[in-house]
């Protein structure tokens, strides 16, 4: 991808980030802001050194995209951080959730609805397209596992995919964690293309 491509897309995903922090903040009814965004473009192969190697423990929150184009969405979090997620959605003390119970991970699941449905919102409405997020699974894996329901996919087009990595924060919380954006050839090129057009 060539900078002024890289940097469109980069702020294509900033926006459409900040967007989901603001339907998060509805969620919880209180203010959450994106204290660190970076978004990097990663090689396929090595993306799960990102989120503290293949055998890592994780939890994900996967959706796939649909309409214009298609792609997927993955947040990617060690466990201790989507259990800070958790008691953040259900509003409890910190530490309070300690393991993946089915209410936890329907809390998660609920929340990647949310980030989903407001990431896609944002970038939809700056480029025109129709994007839409599928249902959330939540998966609790090794992350090489989780990243391969992805990555299989990806190298079909691509030996590179984007990561945004991010910190939001609360009035009382810093949670950090890993966001995939992994659109399609076909979804990037239609992104760029009406982005290119409509600023041009």
């Amino acid at each position: 991808m060539s900078d002024p491509a890289m940097q469109k897309w980069a702020d294509l995903v900033s926006l459409g980030t900040a967007n989901a922090m603001t339907g998060l903040s509805q969620m919880i009814g209180q203010a959450i802001e994106v204290r660190e965004f970076a978004l990097e473009q990663v090689p396929v192969a090595s993306i799960s050194q990102h989120v503290g190697g293949a055998e890592a423990q994780s939890v994900g929150i996967y959706l796939t995209v649909t309409g214009a184009a298609d792609g997927h969405l993955m947040l990617i979090y060690e466990p201790r951080i989507a259990f800070a997620f958790v008691d953040l959605l259900m509003m409890q003390a910190p530490d309070t959730t300690t393991e993946m119970t089915p209410m936890a991970a329907s809390a998660l699941g609920e929340m990647g609805n949310v980030i989903g449905a407001f990431f896609l919102n944002a970038i939809a409405d700056a480029t025109g397209l129709s994007l839409r997020p599928s249902p959330p699974t939540v998966m609790t894996d090794m992350a090489g596992a989780l990243l391969d329901v992805v990555t299989a996919d990806i190298l079909l087009y691509s030996d590179d995919t984007y990561l945004a990595d991010t910190t939001f924060a609360t009035a009382d919380r810093d949670i950090s964690g890993a966001f995939f954006v992994i659109p399609s050839q076909g979804l990037l090129d239609a992104i760029l293309s009406n982005q290119i057009a409509s600023a041009a």
